[in-house]
């Protein structure tokens, strides 16, 4: 089902018309008196309530805003199922700039357009919002995690985010390289926020040469200021993407980084990193694998986050999910080898096996 009354045409066509279909359900909301306009997107539960995150974006359209939501919630059925959650996928946008716009007023607006889903939809910290975000979120709706341990939550999930990956490149090393260790490996990160600034933790630990960049000058100062060696930075990802030796490139900002520009220039034989939708389009994948380049599908190596949050709905124990987490490095093998094995990019091998998952838990409730 889904809710469009009043939309725009050009909403509608993005919502019809969308490569990204399928959905069960798209809300649009609009609260005029805090200024709130957001879109809600269920792609999936079949495995379970859809969990996903709240974006917070300054969107140049409504539709664009529209189909991010889509292509978001889409992912989000595939990460949870890759997870081995019992949660399906959905995904929420606000459309602003957070630095702008954002206010209690209209977090709690949101929160209850969450609420009046009845729990369909679980909702959780993405780009733009924050734990405090969550916390005021949840005073309208229960259905919320990613809250503050004061408020009975788990905290910052990008912890565990950047742990997961972290394990994922550890597989990806033991399938190219034969030797799980990243010690003298050299790791290119593109955005050093939220996840990025704890994998660079992760990999200097274990003796991994990083190379950084961020838009933000300051995040890169900070990670420079922890890290007086080791650690080196560059003025953009363009240049960050056709730096010499490097073995792994990690896309931690936004979706897209991978498309028919940035992969021709790549030099790294592994792409493993925290973004969603790193694929720009349908085919990239194969222009990778064509090029000998070892890709780590982002919705498997980014799901420590929300197997987090999915454990704080149940009372958040986190030597429970940090094992969990570690599980990544079983699952991102196993790809690995289903790809081998069928002659597919690991995309797709990552695709296959979360469908068939969703579909055996849609036969499975239609039964009882």
């Amino acid at each position: 089902m889904t809710d469009v009354t009043g939309a725009p045409a050009d909403v509608l066509h993005t919502l019809f018309h969308s490569d990204q279909g399928g959905h069960e359900q798209v809300v649009l909301c609009q609260d005029r008196a805090s200024g709130l306009k957001a879109v809600i997107a269920l792609h999936s539960t079949a495995l379970g309530p859809g969990l996903g995150g709240t974006r917070f974006y300054p969107y140049a359209t409504e539709a664009e805003a529209v189909a991010d939501a889509l292509n978001l919630a889409r992912g989000m059925s595939y990460k949870n199922a890759m997870a081995g959650l019992d949660h399906g996928g959905g995904k929420a946008v606000i459309i602003g700039d957070p630095e702008k716009i954002k206010t209690e007023e209209l977090l709690l607006a949101y929160g209850r357009f969450v609420a009046s889903l009845g729990g369909r939809y679980v909702t959780a910290c993405d780009v733009g919002t924050y734990v405090a975000d969550m916390d005021v979120v949840a005073r309208e709706c229960r259905w919320t995690t990613g809250r503050s341990p004061e408020n009975g939550g788990a905290g910052d999930s990008s912890v565990l985010t950047a742990y997961g990956v972290y394990q994922g490149m550890r597989a990806s090393a033991q399938h190219l390289w034969g030797d799980p260790s990243l010690r003298g490996k050299r790791v290119g990160i593109a955005g050093v926020g939220k996840v990025g600034h704890h994998l660079v933790e992760h990999l200097r630990a274990e003796g991994a040469e990083v190379v950084i960049t961020d838009v933000r000058e300051d995040a890169v100062g900070r990670i420079l200021a922890a890290h007086p060696t080791g650690v080196t930075a560059v003025a953009d990802t363009a240049t960050l993407i056709r730096a010499e030796g490097l073995d792994i490139y990690a896309p931690c900002a936004l979706g897209g980084a991978l498309n028919d520009d940035t992969v021709p220039a790549l030099t790294a034989k592994v792409v493993c990193g925290a973004a969603n939708n790193q694929l720009a389009h349908p085919g990239v994948e194969k222009d990778l694998a064509d090029r000998g380049i070892l890709y780590a599908p982002d919705y498997v190596v980014n799901a420590g986050g929300v197997i987090q949050v999915a454990d704080e709905l149940h009372g958040f124990d986190f030597d429970r999910c940090k094992a969990k987490a570690s599980k990544i490095f079983d699952t991102t093998l196993a790809i690995f080898a289903r790809a081998k094995d069928d002659g597919i990019p690991p995309a797709a091998a990552a695709d296959r096996i979360a469908e068939q998952r969703m579909h055996d838990a849609a036969l499975a409730r239609r039964a009882r």
